[in-house]
């Protein structure tokens, strides 16, 4: 049996805005990491996690890049969007093509101003480095044989938010 009912009032309901969708595009980080897939677990990824923990914000490929994604339009976009580009140099990253493009970004951007880049060593020597590119050498850079990924993470949070 159908009855007929009371109408609900509808003054109880409220319409909130929602908030403004940002765009992928809109997006920024205080550093890049670029580095060789070799060197993903013994630095990269600690030192995302060190960086992470002091408040800094980190564009990693394994944490931006999803499937589907254009590889070289995420990478581009990171690189854009950073101001600091931390390079994780070793014998695999010399090797490879794709830390090699991210080096190519870094530098562009690192020359025109727009980022500062953060040499690191991952078992490779000054001398080595030097044999695959001579101009890298001038940056001050931090060997993971003389300082922790920890010891290097705080000295680049440091960088990136000084203490009063």
């Amino acid at each position: 049996i159908a009855r007929s009912a009371e109408p609900l009032s509808l003054a109880g309901i409220h319409h909130e805005q929602a908030p403004p969708a940002t765009s992928a595009q809109d997006q920024s980080w205080d550093v890049f990491i670029s580095h060789a897939s070799e060197d993903k677990e013994s630095v990269a990824l600690p030192l995302r996690d060190a960086l992470i923990s002091r408040g800094i914000s980190v564009w990693l490929d394994s944490s931006e890049l999803r499937i589907g994604d254009s590889l070289r339009r995420k990478i581009d976009h990171g690189l854009a969007s950073s101001a600091f580009g931390i390079v994780v140099m070793s014998k695999s990253f010399f090797a490879k093509g794709w830390p090699q493009y991210e080096l190519d970004g870094i530098v562009s951007q690192t020359v025109a101003g727009k980022q500062r880049m953060l040499p690191i060593w991952h078992e490779i020597s000054k001398e080595e480095v030097s044999t695959f590119s001579p101009s890298l050498v001038d940056k001050i850079a931090r060997s993971t044989s003389t300082h922790t990924v920890e010891e290097i993470a705080a000295e680049i949070a440091s960088l990136l938010r000084p203490s009063p």
